[in-house]
C-alpha cells in the first residue's frame, strides 16, 4: 500500500516524463526541419533533371534511371562511409569535445579524397557495365553519356554531406538548407541551358544534364566550406585547421562505423538498382514508369531521411553525456515521427497517382498513357512500401547514434535479399506480376527491415547500452 507522499511523488513524475518526452519531439523536430527541407531540395534539382529530360521521351528517362543507378552505387560507398562524420562529430558535441568534433570532420573530408579516384573512374564504365547487365544498347549508350557528365560531382557531393553532418551535431543545420536553396533555380537554368542548348551554350542533351550537376554540386561545396569557415559558431571549430595532417585513428573509428553504414546503404541501394535492371527486362515502359513512381517515393523519402539524420545527432548527443534514457527517448520520438508523416504522406499520394505521373511526362503524357497508368498503378501498391521505408530509414539513424551499424547491416542483407528480391523476381516473373510484383517485393523486404531495426533499438536502449566515450576515439 503506497503513502499519500508516494502517491503524490508518483502523480508528479507523470507529467515530468511528459515534459521530456515533448521536449525531445520539439528538439527533433527542430532539428530534423531544415535538415530534411535540405534532402528536399536536393531531391528537387533532381526532379527538375528528371523532368527536362523528360522531355526528350522515354528513352531518355529509361537511359537517365540506368546512369543513376550505376551513379549511385558509387555514391552510396562514400556516403556511408563520411555519414559516420554525424555520430562521431555529435557524440564528442555531448561531451563538450570541440577538438573532437573538427578531427571528425576532418577525417571525412579525407575519406572522401581517398574513395574519389576510384569512383570517379568507374563512372566512365557505365555503359560497359551496362551491356553486360543485358540492357538495350541505345539506352546503355545515352546512359553512358550522361555518366561523362556526372562522374565529377561524387567529391564536392560527399564534401557536402561531411560539412552537413557538421553542421547538423552543432544545432545549425539551417546554412545547408540555404545554399541548398539558392542552387535549386541555378541547377534549373544551368541544365536547360546545357541539354537544350539555350542562352548561348551548347545543346548537349543528357550529357548537359550531367555536366550541370556535376558544376553545381562543386558550387553548393565550396558555399559550405565558406560558410563553415567564417560563419558562427561554426568559424571556432576552424574547420581547415591542420587540415594536411592525418589522424589515422579516428580515421580507422570512421572506417569501422562508416563501413557498415555503407554496406547496409549498398544492400538497399543494391536491391533498387537491380529492380531497376528487371524492369528493363520487362521493357521501356516499365522501366519509365518505375522511374517515375520511385522519384516520387524519394521525394517523400527525404523528410524521414532528414528525421533519420536528426535522430543521429540527438542519439548522439545523448550518448556524449552518457544519458541512457535520453537516448531511448531521442530514438523512439523520431521513429514515431517518421511513421506518423509517411501515413499522411501515403493518402495523398493515392489520392493524387494518377496525376503525379503527368508532373514527369510534360508533353509527351499523351504519347506515354501506358507508362502514366503503369506508374499511377506502382504508386498504389507502393502504398505500404513508404511507410515502412520511413520508419528504417530512422531507426537506422537512431542506431548509427549509438556507433551500432554491423548488426544493422546484417539485418540489410537477409531482409533485402534473402527476403526482398527473392520475392520481388518471384513475382514478377514466375507468378508474371512484372512491375507490380517488383514493388511487393519492396515493401515485404523493406517492412522485415524495419521490424528488426525497432527491435534492436529497444532491446539496446531498454539494456542502457553505451558506445565507447568521444575520449575514447583516440585509437
Amino acid at each position: 500500500m503506497t503513502t499519500p507522499t508516494q502517491q503524490f511523488a508518483a502523480g508528479a513524475l507523470a507529467p515530468a516524463r511528459e515534459g521530456l518526452w515533448r521536449a525531445e519531439i520539439n528538439a527533433t523536430v527542430k532539428l530534423a526541419l531544415p535538415i530534411a527541407l535540405t534532402q528536399l531540395g536536393q531531391v528537387a534539382m533532381m526532379t527538375t533533371d528528371l523532368m527536362l529530360v523528360g522531355h526528350l521521351g522515354d528513352t531518355a528517362i529509361a537511359a537517365a534511371a540506368l546512369a543513376q543507378t550505376v551513379l549511385f552505387g558509387a555514391f552510396m560507398v562514400g556516403m556511408g562511409i563520411v555519414s559516420a562524420v554525424s555520430p562521431l562529430a555529435a557524440q564528442a558535441y555531448g561531451a563538450r569535445e570541440p577538438r573532437m568534433v573538427r578531427r571528425a570532420l576532418r577525417v571525412g573530408l579525407w575519406a572522401a579524397v581517398l574513395l574519389g579516384v576510384p569512383m570517379t573512374a568507374l563512372q566512365y564504365q557505365g555503359e560497359t557495365i551496362l551491356l553486360a547487365l543485358g540492357q538495350n544498347g541505345d539506352i546503355a549508350q545515352l546512359a553512358g553519356r550522361y555518366l561523362m557528365g556526372l562522374g565529377w560531382c561524387l567529391v564536392p557531393g560527399w564534401w557536402f554531406v561531411a560539412l552537413r553532418g557538421f553542421m547538423g551535431a552543432v544545432n545549425r543545420p539551417e546554412p545547408a538548407l540555404w545554399i541548398t536553396l539558392a542552387a535549386i533555380p541555378i541547377n534549373a537554368l544551368l541544365a536547360y541551358a546545357l541539354i537544350y542548348g539555350a542562352f548561348g551554350l551548347p545543346e548537349l542533351d543528357l550529357l548537359g544534364a550531367g555536366v550541370a550537376t556535376t558544376i553545381v554540386n562543386l558550387g553548393i561545396c565550396i558555399a559550405g566550406f565558406a560558410v563553415c569557415y567564417a560563419q558562427r559558431p561554426f568559424k571556432k571549430f576552424q574547420v581547415l585547421g591542420r587540415f594536411w595532417r592525418m589522424d589515422w585513428p579516428l580515421m580507422g573509428k570512421l572506417f569501422v562505423v562508416g563501413t557498415p553504414i555503407a554496406g547496409a546503404f549498398l544492400l538497399e541501394y543494391g536491391l533498387f538498382a537491380t529492380a531497376a535492371i528487371l524492369m528493363g527486362w520487362i521493357g521501356t515502359t516499365a522501366l519509365a514508369a518505375h522511374q517515375i513512381a520511385l522519384q516520387t517515393a524519394s521525394i517523400l523519402f527525404m523528410v524521414p531521411f532528414g528525421i533519420s539524420m536528426a535522430a543521429t545527432v540527438r542519439v548522439g548527443h545523448a550518448v556524449g553525456r552518457r544519458d541512457a534514457a535520453g537516448t531511448r527517448r531521442a530514438g523512439l520520438s523520431a521513429i514515431g515521427l517518421a511513421a506518423i508523416f509517411m501515413s499522411v504522406m501515403v493518402v495523398l499520394i493515392v489520392i493524387f497517382r494518377h496525376v503525379i505521373p503527368l508532373l514527369f511526362l510534360g508533353s509527351e503524357a499523351a504519347e506515354a498513357g501506358a507508362t502514366a497508368a503503369l506508374a499511377a498503378t506502382l504508386l498504389a501498391f507502393g502504398a505500404t512500401f513508404f511507410i515502412v521505408d520511413g520508419v528504417q530509414s530512422v531507426a537506422a539513424g537512431a542506431l548509427r547514434g549509438l556507433n551500432d551499424t554491423r548488426i544493422p547491416m546484417i539485418f540489410a542483407a537477409v531482409s533485402f535479399w534473402v527476403i526482398g528480391f527473392a520475392t520481388s523476381y518471384t513475382l514478377a516473373f514466375p507468378a508474371r506480376l512484372e512491375a507490380v510484383g517488383v514493388w511487393i517485393g519492396f515493401t515485404v523486404g523493406l517492412g522485415v527491415y524495419a521490424l528488426l531495426l525497432v527491435w534492436r533499438f529497444n532491446l539496446l536502449t531498454l539494456r542502457g547500452y553505451m558506445p565507447a566515450a568521444p575520449g575514447q576515439m583516440h585509437g
